[in-house]
């Protein structure tokens, strides 16, 4: 059952005002064109695919152990990690985690449609989850936030796609039909103001938002979210909003590959989220809970999380 709270990543008011610098890693940006299938059904998209067609490659990061194909293009060594960033962000805004991650596997960090590289795609989650296996292709997979979201899509729609499956600070949707469509009333609003309001300010609100209080000047990579493209933004949260989500609450007993869900015990929604949706998903699904953080716990405790990742993988 989910959760009676709706998810709040979002204040109630977007309308009202509010009154960094990433870690660099050592990486590759390119056009990701990952081998793997693109199953999911994406909605009507501009820059992206129609249906059945093949998924428009999403700009990505590729760091950790690379080696030449015979084809002459570049393949993991070992099973790769694919990153989905959350709203407001892109590849560059895992800061140290993402080094932390690629020291021993290699890693692909997606800027998601909307983001980054990926400004000019514009699709719906399950258009995205096409997207992002098609950059990672069959290996594991982390998700914070809209890219949890992403990532749970995914591993609905494809999950002989998907080894591990690990969420950070995401939700299986709103439940409520009502709560939902207030939440996608509040979508728009902040879509509207991103069309009007200069991105470093609409940026500096974000962030003050009590949902990230706990984070840091350093770990809110601000530079790196200010290299989005403020319309890309807005298309994202009309298309990809948990206001515009289905709930996906009665099928999580589908998934059958392990799934590890983090939550910053400081992050109370979402830790209760994490729970309901660990006991709809049944004995796959581990809980863990970072102390001290909130919702950005892989940003506030990188080192903390990057063992549980790594320790869920091995």
């Amino acid at each position: 059952m989910p959760p009676d709270t709706a998810d709040p990543e979002v204040p109630a008011d977007p309308s009202q005002p509010a009154p960094g610098t990433p870690c660099a890693a050592t990486a590759t940006r390119s056009t990701a064109r990952g081998s793997g299938p693109g199953a999911g059904t994406a909605g009507a998209t501009v820059g992206a695919h129609p249906p059945g067609g093949t998924p428009a490659p999403l700009a990505a990061v590729h760091a950790g152990p690379w080696r030449p194909g015979p084809d002459g293009a570049t393949q993991p060594d070992g099973v790769p990690l694919t990153l989905a960033h959350g709203f407001t962000q892109n590849a560059a805004a895992w800061g140290p985690l993402l080094d932390d991650l690629a020291g021993d596997r290699p890693v692909v960090a997606v800027d998601l449609p909307g983001h980054g590289g990926s400004s000019h795609i514009h699709t719906d989650l399950w258009g995205a989850a096409t997207m992002v296996a098609a950059a990672g292709g069959t290996g594991d997979y982390l998700g914070y936030s809209l890219g949890g979201r992403v990532c749970l899509h995914l591993a609905l729609a494809q999950p002989h796609t998907v080894r591990h499956l690990v969420l950070v600070g995401a939700t299986a949707g709103i439940a409520d039909p009502a709560a939902r469509a207030a939440r996608r009333a509040t979508d728009e609003a902040l879509a509207d103001r991103l069309a009007t309001e200069p991105l470093e300010q609409f940026l500096t609100w974000w962030l003050a938002q009590p949902l990230f209080r706990t984070l840091t000047p350093d770990g809110a990579t601000m530079a790196a979210r200010l290299t989005n493209r403020p319309m890309g933004l807005a298309t994202s949260l009309r298309s990809c909003g948990t206001g515009t989500q289905e709930p996906l609450w009665d099928r999580l007993h589908t998934l059958t590959m392990p799934v590890l869900l983090i939550a910053g015990v400081l992050d109370v929604r979402f830790t209760v989220a994490a729970l309901a949706m660990a006991r709809a998903i049944g004995p796959s699904a581990t809980v863990a809970l970072v102390p001290g953080a909130g919702h950005a716990s892989h940003l506030e405790r990188a080192a903390y999380v990057g063992a549980l990742v790594r320790s869920f993988l091995a």
